[in-house]
């Protein structure tokens, strides 16, 4: 008796529906946010394929951003909107909004997690809020133009630059008054304080170098050569070095903050401003003020690796997986 076909047939089809089904879920892009101050919105780029993914409105003039000291949490200043933004800072999205925060240009936390500090640019005046509740606790009148903020390791004291008096102050935290102010160098910006907590790092941006300040002996100690309108920082995680963008000249310089030298020097096109810097160290991204772009610098071969369009204006710039800031 001859066997049906159809029963051959069929076997294939039971033993193919028995197999398990593993189907391939698509994994979330690792994002970086980008504040675009000119427009008021913030864009998320997909780091992987330098695209910017989306673009949504969070508020007037956000200009800076930085991570909570737990990890969980990105906040963005919007100066004009007089709030803070907080962010989930994997996917970018919105999670509330903090108001009455008057003015925050500049943001930071004490490293001891107790106080929340703001630079008013606009209202001349440094603003200090308990951090567990943001919570206003004592605002304190400046000389013109408070701009960007660095604290002691031990929370005792944070330095701000005032840019149109020309002049570094020193603000108490204990008892939340002025201890001194000292000539900076013409138009102050960024400001750094090396991890010995023995200099702080000024971008004299009026002018074109790194002013190195003694801040105990309250005296300038060495001018460091970078480019015209040095105005930032950021440490390249390695313990020994630290970035430098000039915005007039577009270029970015590797300084040397051992031995107090510049190593190199990165041409980087439309007033290079804040910096971001992955964690394995080979790619440093830029926002570009000037020209509405975000370029990527390979660190390994000193060349733009990539050019990303963004907003109006784009100031500050987060990826969750960067180098230690040292």
């Amino acid at each position: 008796m001859r066997t049906p076909n159809c029963l051959f047939s069929v076997i294939p089809v039971l033993l193919c529906a028995a197999a398990p089904v593993s189907a391939a879920i698509p994994s979330k892009p690792e994002i970086a946010v980008v504040l675009n101050s000119g427009d008021g919105t913030i864009s998320l780029i997909d780091k992987g394929a330098y695209k910017e993914i989306r673009r949504y409105p969070v508020g007037k003039e956000p200009h800076h951003l930085m991570i909570s000291p737990d990890g969980k949490d990105l906040f963005v200043a919007n100066s004009a909107s007089n709030e803070l933004v907080i962010l989930d800072p994997d996917t970018g999205e919105i999670r509330r909004r903090i108001a009455k925060i008057s003015d925050p240009y500049q943001l930071g936390f004490s490293p001891d997690r107790k106080w929340f500090v703001t630079a008013s640019l606009r209202l001349d005046r440094v603003d200090i809020y308990r951090a567990d509740g943001f919570q206003l606790v004592k605002r304190i009148p400046m000389p013109k133009m408070p701009s960007h903020l660095a604290f002691t390791a031990d929370s005792s004291t944070v330095f701000v630059t005032l840019q149109e008096t020309s002049e570094l102050a020193a603000i108490d935290l204990r008892s939340q008054t002025v201890l001194w102010k000292m000539p900076s160098g013409k138009t102050p910006a960024g400001i750094y304080l090396t991890p010995d907590q023995k200099y702080l790092l000024v971008g004299v941006m009026g002018e074109d170098y790194v002013n190195v300040i003694d801040w105990r002996a309250r005296k300038s100690v060495m001018k460091i050569h970078a480019g015209k309108g040095c105005h930032q920082f950021l440490p390249a995680g390695d313990g020994v070095h630290v970035f430098v963008s000039s915005r007039i000249d577009s270029q970015i310089d590797k300084l040397n903050f051992k031995t107090m030298k510049m190593e190199a020097t990165y041409k980087i096109p439309g007033g290079p401003d804040c910096m971001e810097i992955t964690s394995d160290g080979t790619e440093l991204w830029t926002t570009s003020r000037f020209i509405s772009k975000v370029h990527v610098l390979n660190l390994q071969t000193g060349q733009i690796k990539k050019v990303i369009r963004v907003g109006y204006s784009p100031h500050g710039v987060f990826f969750r997986n960067h180098a230690e800031m040292n």
